[in-house]
Parts: structure tokens; sequence; C-alpha cells
């Protein structure tokens, strides 16, 4: 198990980027795989500097990485403002083109490229959102 701190600003996305891909990569996870996790995990990230922080710089992003072979999960906590996933209704996607919103898929996303997502809050811990990729091949 890895950890590791970011500021919470778009410039750290790259390291991030780079910390969970080489993780995903030493758990045997195939190059879409790989893909899926550093999409979904820059997709939270941003959630986190938006949402949470409500702006950058405004707080850390704390990145842990747990390597199994075959399997990667990644755990990603904050300390901004929580909310309730539940509470974010799926995107509608089977309208024309122009009448999508261009916010408001990224949960969505994650929960596509993801094989398992839990998110958590805590007065004081904060908020922690785990999410899992298997790969394909140990299915």
């Amino acid at each position: 198990m890895k950890t590791s701190s970011f500021p919470g600003r778009y410039d750290s996305l790259a390291k991030v980027s780079e910390f969970v891909v080489n993780a995903a990569k030493e758990a045997g996870l195939n190059s879409e795989e790989v893909y899926a996790v550093e999409l979904a995990v820059d997709e939270a990230c941003c959630n986190i500097i938006d949402h949470a922080y409500g702006g950058e710089g405004l707080g850390e992003l704390n990145c842990t990485v747990k390597v199994d072979q075959g399997k990667l999960t990644v755990i990603l906590s904050d300390t901004g403002k929580a909310f309730d996933p539940k509470s974010i209704p799926d995107p509608k996607l089977d309208v024309p083109l122009e009448q999508l919103k261009p916010r408001g898929v990224g949960l969505y996303l994650m929960r596509k490229l993801m094989d398992d997502i839990n998110y958590e809050t805590s007065p004081n811990h904060g908020n922690t959102l785990t999410m899992v990729k298997r790969s394909q091949s140990d299915n």
C-alpha cells in the first residue's frame, strides 16, 4: 500500500495520474483498464477540487493505492464539503447532442469505468472515495 498527498490544484492532476497509472500497471491491469482507472481518478480529483473544496488550492488530495495481482484499489480522501452520491441522478444520454449538459456526468463515468465505488463521509475524518478496478482476465 502506498499513499501520497497532492495539493488540491489542477496542476497536480498529472502527478496523481502518474501515481495511479504506475500502481495499475504494477497490479497487472491491461492498457484499457489502466486508462479507465486514470480517467476515473482524474474525474474524482476534479470533483474534489470543484465541489468538495470549491476551488483550487483550498485543500489536499490524499491518494492511497493498494496493489494486488489483477486488482487495484484507489482511495481518495479529502477534508472538503461532503455530498450524497445517491442524490446525483444518472445523466440523460438519450437526448440529442445539443441538449446534453456539459457537466454532471463525472460520477456516472466513474461508476461505468470502475468495478466498485464506495463513498463515505465523517465529520472527524472528511470524505473517502474508494474505487476498485479488477483485471478482466481474472473474472
